[in-house]
């Protein structure tokens, strides 16, 4: 008897030492080593620049030196188009295209540790602000561009939408698929208020500030409503509730300035594939109203 009931208490402490492994593994083992995958070096190869298009280097404030193709606009307004996590102006060949042959002059931007731009990897973006204002200040140069525009896919929707604030000259963006990149973006979502579900998310983002010395950015929320002359139109993939939620939420938040296209069934950035003659329409329809005039010249 004596030795069952010492099986059965080396079975039980063997069972809650491995429920606590697990529990240490799956809260903050995995999500630091998201927060550190997040960070890990990776730039995604850059062909050569499409038809019309240079290759330029800009300057950020910082001194990081990025990456960009460039098109001058035919009808005076242009748009800073930034690609999403990971990823390059390589992915965005077909939105710059569909710009263009639009008339608008078109900015795809490397943002920092992307592509072939410099600068210390994140793909949260969180340095993000100061890439737009790189691009923000080369339009302004150019005697051929009288308003500007941006249009940004998943990380670069968030990262035109946390500028905004600070970049009054983004007069209208588009966000398709933008979400959130930080603790105080992710609890405005009440669902996600409770520390059981945003745990390991603080866990992650905690791993990548510790690393890097970053400091998350301005929240989404509060960027948008201080730019107050901006305008947004919210592209949320139909097939993924939570970026809905998130962009249900952006729209609310600035009310009129915002109108929000949930694409039926498209999966994440995937409307344009899927519906690209909507996308177009949409999407063009949305900068002309906010950049051009009625007789098709830059807006006052």
């Amino acid at each position: 008897m004596k030795i069952k009931r010492l099986d059965r208490r080396r079975a039980l402490r063997w069972l809650v030492v491995l429920a606590l492994v697990a529990i240490v593994v799956l809260y903050i083992i995995v999500p630091a080593a998201f927060g550190i995958a997040v960070i890990f070096p990776y730039q995604e190869s850059v062909g050569a620049p499409p038809a019309g298009f240079d290759e330029i280097d800009l300057t950020t404030d910082d001194g990081v030196r990025l990456t960009a193709w460039y098109a001058p606009p035919s009808n005076g307004a242009a748009i800073i188009l930034i690609h999403g996590a990971g990823g390059s102006r390589e992915s965005v060949r077909d939105h710059a295209a569909l710009l263009v042959e639009n008339g608008y002059g078109v900015l795809a931007l490397d943002l920092r540790g992307h592509g072939e731009s410099d600068g210390t990897t994140n793909r949260f973006g969180w340095q993000g602000t100061r890439d737009v204002g790189a691009a923000v200040a080369f339009l302004r140069q150019r005697e051929e561009v009288e308003a500007i525009g941006g249009l940004g896919l998943s990380l670069g929707g968030e990262v035109l939408l946390g500028a905004a604030s600070e970049y009054p000259e983004l007069r209208a963006i588009v966000a398709d698929g933008a979400t959130q990149r930080s603790v105080a973006e992710l609890r405005a979502l009440e669902s996600e208020r409770p520390l059981y579900r945003n745990f390991t998310a603080r866990v992650m983002y905690a791993t990548v500030q510790l690393i890097t010395g970053q400091k998350p950015p301005k929240p989404l929320l509060d960027s948008m409503r201080e730019a107050g002359s901006t305008v947004f139109l919210l592209i949320a993939a139909g097939s993924n509730d939570m970026e809905i939620k998130f962009n249900d939420m952006f729209a609310a938040t600035v009310g009129e300035r915002a109108t929000l296209w949930v694409a039926p069934e498209a999966g994440h950035t995937g409307a344009f594939s899927r519906y690209p003659d909507e996308y177009e329409q949409r999407a063009i329809g949305f900068f002309d109203a906010a950049l051009l005039g009625h007789n098709g010249d830059p807006a006052s």
